[in-house]
């Protein structure tokens, strides 16, 4: 069973805006990555289909697949960092709230939230306090 990754979006403020800086970061770097300090002890199973779940504004909102996980240096202090390597494609999730913290933590697969179906996506700008009050009377 793949293990997840589950990784606060420091400074977005909604999906789309995730989507322009990624976007910018593609362009520039031929490949999606975000470096982080450590890398995972348990990689392996990391990339046996997981995926790195975005907290945009306290709230699981969206999730892409890893693709691999690689050592860099940093230029300054000549020190290795660990780079996700990301699938450009964002999957949106049912909204989900979570508690800040530092870092990435593991995100086991029978904790994660459902992705969002493809007949919800227009609701994806909606605010995930409303679209729980809707799912809840049963209106979507």
């Amino acid at each position: 069973m793949a293990l997840h990754i589950l990784k606060l979006a420091v400074g977005i403020e909604n999906i789309g805006h995730l989507r322009d800086v990624q976007a910018r970061r593609l362009a520039e770097n031929g490949d999606l990555r975000h470096v982080t300090r450590f890398m995972p002890r348990r990689a392996e199973q990391v990339l046996e289909g997981g995926s790195l779940y975005w907290v945009v504004r306290n709230i699981i909102r969206v999730r892409q697949r890893l693709l691999d996980l690689k050592l860099v240096t940093e230029n300054e202090s000549g020190g290795t960092k660990c780079a996700f390597i990301l699938d450009p494609e964002l999957i949106l999730t049912i909204p989900v709230r979570r508690r800040p913290h530092q870092g990435w933590r593991y995100f086991e697969a029978d904790s994660v939230p459902p992705d969002l179906g493809t007949s919800l996506q227009e609701y994806a700008d909606m605010p995930p306090e409303m679209m729980a009050d809707l799912r809840a009377l049963g209106l979507i």
